[in-house]
């Protein structure tokens, strides 16, 4: 794959892969980044693995740009996504389809809201990268039936755990926060909680499949979840 290093200020680079976001490259990017935290290099901080590129933070006391540059494209080189044919890991997210866009979306597809919701949970979502808020996955795969456009007007208040659409993308808001997303349900799951040891519930490079649920049994995993004794299921699917 072609790909050009460059730095980010005197404390980061960037590994930008030059091909357009895709499943493959998805598959390449999560390699090179379990294969740069396996290498353990000197002076690493932290990587960050997103649509079309790896971030990788350094303390510049430990190493330098020209260093970590040689020692990155390396691994880069030998990076063989022929090896990636392991099972995918998807994560089922219960989620109640009771949004307040959900008819909106519906008209504006031409479809009812019963096949919205048919349409939007029969996809395994890979989820690309997580940011803008911890534990916000982005996920493709949305069927185009279902893009809408996102709000003119986005709201002052997303409650934690609402599902949206935004364009051709659809997401989870782990917290509240403002956003602009067509919101189609919700899920009672914790997606970030930062008192556990691993934080975050999603990965990039997993894939993620949405599970209706009625709104009695959306109160029946929201008490399991405040006690913590809800788990979510994870399928390991071959790839074909």
């Amino acid at each position: 794959m072609d790909y050009t290093i460059l730095p980010v200020g005197d404390m980061a680079l960037q590994i930008f892969f030059k091909e357009h976001a895709s499943g493959t490259l998805q598959r390449q990017i999560q390699q090179t980044t379990k294969q740069i935290e396996k290498m353990n290099i000197q002076g690493v901080v932290e990587l960050v693995p997103a649509f079309q590129s790896i971030t990788v933070y350094y303390n510049p006391i430990l190493t330098s740009f020209k260093n970590l540059s040689k020692q990155v494209s390396e691994i880069c080189i030998n990076i063989s996504i022929e090896a990636t044919d392991s099972p995918k890991k998807v994560v089922l997210i219960p989620t109640c389809y009771d949004g307040e866009d959900l008819e909106n979306v519906a008209l504006r597809s031409g479809l009812s809201t019963e096949e919205v919701i048919s349409i939007h949970s029969s996809v395994d979502y890979l989820i690309y990268m997580i940011g803008f808020l911890p534990g916000f996955p982005y996920l493709k795969g949305l069927p185009k039936r279902l893009a809408t456009p996102r709000l003119s007007n986005p709201r002052l208040k997303v409650p934690k755990g609402a599902v949206g659409i935004g364009g051709d993308q659809t997401g989870i808001y782990p917290l509240e926060s403002p956003g602009g997303w067509n919101l189609i349900g919700r899920t009672p799951v914790s997606l970030f909680d930062p008192e556990k040891k691993d934080p975050f519930l999603l990965q990039a490079g997993d894939f993620l499949r949405f599970m209706p649920i009625s709104a009695g049994e959306y109160k029946e995993i929201e008490s399991l979840v405040k006690e913590d004794l809800y788990k979510v299921e994870v399928k390991n699917i071959e790839n074909n």
